[in-house]
């Protein structure tokens, strides 16, 4: 298993976006400001978490979704996304802030690949939405280094000891994007079929592709 691309949590902290790097103290910010609106009846906190949801969970994702049903689809488009991610991803009319500079990393029989970002919550926005609670949680972003077997396990996801794990951390200037491996028997489906095979967390590296039999009975 190995971090990459920084060796040193010196080297990570200069390459975050200084915003970023306080925002613990934003969280607890806007947080603060979602009670005192509440309070005074000027948001529903549940109209207001369902409308998180949607986006974390549902619109950004889908996008992601999009870009790996090419890639399964298209063997031209996926050595174009495997060479120059922010390209090929911009290509399908997704870019924007916190995803400017894009890597693709590729699970294969012998390499799962695991998304985390140490030392805050750098995430790929305009592929992937807004990233989950859990993805932020110092205890993901500490595990996610340290016992990656053990953070997958958690999200359910076993693999054959054989096989490699290596964790990616996002920084500001990279962030990181899971094409997992496509599941058997899909030869057949099209694009937007594909699409709904694809989680967000199996773009992270914590899940896998839906089995085109479990998608069927959804």
């Amino acid at each position: 298993m190995a971090a990459d691309p920084h060796d040193d949590a010196d080297a990570h902290d200069a390459a975050h976006d200084p915003e970023h790097s306080h925002l613990g103290a934003m969280d607890l910010r806007v947080r603060a400001l979602e009670t005192v609106l509440a309070q005074k009846g000027y948001i529903d906190p549940a109209a207001l978490d369902a409308l998180i949801d949607t986006y974390q969970t549902r619109i950004g994702p889908r996008n992601g979704a999009r870009v790996v049903a090419r890639a399964w689809a298209d063997a031209d488009y996926r050595a174009w996304l495997l060479r120059d991610a922010t390209a090929a991803i911009a290509a399908l009319g997704y870019s924007g802030r916190q995803g400017e500079h894009m890597v693709v990393v590729e699970n294969t029989p012998a390499r799962h690949n695991l998304v985390v970002c140490t030392l805050c919550s750098c995430y790929p926005w305009p592929v992937l939405g807004l990233p989950p609670t859990w993805y932020k949680s110092a205890p993901y972003r500490a595990r996610a280094v340290r016992d990656p077997r053990g953070v997958l396990a958690d999200f359910g996801v076993t693999l054959p000891d054989e096989t490699e794990i290596r964790v990616w951390d996002s920084t500001a200037e990279v962030r990181y994007l899971v094409l997992p491996r496509r599941p058997a028997g899909t030869e057949a489906l099209s694009e937007d079929e594909l699409a709904a095979l694809v989680t967000r967390d199996s773009m992270i590296g914590t899940g896998l592709a839906r089995s085109a039999a479990a998608a069927a009975v959804r």
